[in-house]
């Protein structure tokens, strides 16, 4: 959990032991071991109450989750790739967050290097140079896919 954010608001954060009970039960429509006990995924219950109550769900998953959305629901699913300028930039950015340890920016530097490999498989690639052409982007992705 980082500075701010709350349990249930921001995010649900489980242990890795109540997470694999999750896994067991299905109740995951995606989730991956990011790390050793470090998981992340998204709950069937959270996308049907956003279904329900008439909106629109955007995931923000790594590369891994988004490609398996993405073969779970092909045209219905719009999969963008984001990504920095170079690993160099990218590993910057990370570094004057100050939220990371010197050995978590080189675990996430090294998974960056083999995601940008995929970056073919998705429906769009969104560069994220600077922050306004970024977001940009994304809505004019975003508006023409739920106009089609």
């Amino acid at each position: 959990m980082r500075k701010g954010e709350r349990n249930g608001v921001d995010y649900y954060f489980l242990s890795a032991g109540e997470f694999r009970k999750k896994i067991e039960n299905n109740e995951f429509i995606e989730w991956e071991e990011v790390y050793k006990d470090h998981y992340y995924g998204t709950l069937r219950s959270e996308v049907f109450r956003i279904w329900n109550n008439g909106h629109h769900v955007i995931f923000d998953v790594d590369v891994e989750g988004g490609l398996n959305l993405k073969s779970q629901y092909a045209d219905r699913a719009l999969a963008v790739f984001v990504m920095p300028p170079s690993i160099q930039s990218l590993e910057s950015r990370l570094k004057q967050r100050e939220t990371e340890t010197t050995e978590s920016i080189a675990r996430r530097i090294g998974k960056a290097e083999k995601e940008l490999k995929t970056a073919d498989r998705f429906d769009k690639t969104i560069l994220n140079d600077t922050l306004a052409h970024a977001l940009a982007d994304a809505e004019k992705v975003v508006k023409e896919f739920l106009q089609r």
